[in-house]
């Protein structure tokens, strides 16, 4: 078998895993279409160019991506370190490739919660123009990536059957504190500026809301896209270190 076709079948194979994975796929498909259906729902008031389901949409959508690339990219961390690696050594599967196809995979996965949530926000009155719809989900979309990288490094920093667990559980109180959840002011928006979820939700909400919080006051653009290429930076930096701890342990 070539190397692009076992590839291929690896993806296929690892793709069909994950989307068959009842428990994961609750926590990133179910869920977050259960919270917007309890906080979206009927939320008729104007936001921005929409109104309050769509910023809802957008934030559970976000979520949903969020754990999909973090779980999945965790769990490509744990099985190289539980052994799996060798496994994967012994065929034309390199360890670029087993990297790009995990990457692949969880990207696929996350397109599945934005998809759902947005359908589902817009039979349930989720209102916005359409350049709000279509570049809102493309920012969710690519914008999850940096939590794919934050995903690899918990794995890589605290190795164990628990390190997926620890990532995406970290997730949920990133979101609350990320001002995805719910809206926050004061001491605790002003905190939350600094955290990872913060940048990322607020971009992914700008072409709704312009920068514009559903609190009061308003975000300059260069404020989320800094978030978002800082958190990006220290990801990747601990990624690394936590790689060249994993090899000195070997």
């Amino acid at each position: 078998m070539s190397t692009t076709a076992s590839t291929l079948t690896y993806a296929a194979l690892d793709l069909r895993r994950q989307l068959r994975d009842k428990a994961g796929m609750f926590f990133i498909v179910v869920l977050p279409v259960f919270m917007y259906l309890v906080f979206g729902t009927g939320g008729s008031e104007r936001v921005g160019s929409g109104n309050v389901a769509m910023y809802v949409t957008i934030s559970m959508a976000a979520y949903g991506a969020v754990t999909a690339t973090t779980t999945i990219s965790g769990s490509a961390a744990a099985e190289q370190q539980l052994g799996w690696g060798r496994q994967i050594a012994l065929t034309p599967l390199r360890p670029v490739r087993f990297v790009m196809v995990k990457a692949g995979v969880a990207l696929t996965v996350a397109a599945v919660p934005i998809a759902l949530i947005y359908l589902v926000g817009a039979l349930t009155g989720a209102r916005g123009s359409t350049s709000d719809w279509v570049v809102s989900a493309v920012l969710v979309w690519v914008g999850s990536t940096v939590f794919a990288i934050y995903g690899l490094a918990v794995s890589l920093l605290f190795p164990g059957p628990n390190s997926v667990s620890i990532a995406s559980g970290a997730v949920v109180v990133l979101s609350f504190l990320g001002n995805v959840f719910i809206p926050l002011s004061g001491t605790v928006l002003d905190i939350a500026r600094f955290t990872p979820m913060y940048g990322y939700a607020a971009l992914a909400r700008f072409p709704l809301t312009e920068g514009h919080l559903v609190t009061g006051g308003q975000d300059p653009l260069w404020l989320p896209i800094t978030s978002v290429i800082v958190w990006t930076g220290v990801f990747t930096a601990l990624a690394v270190w936590g790689m060249r701890r994993s090899k000195e342990r070997r």
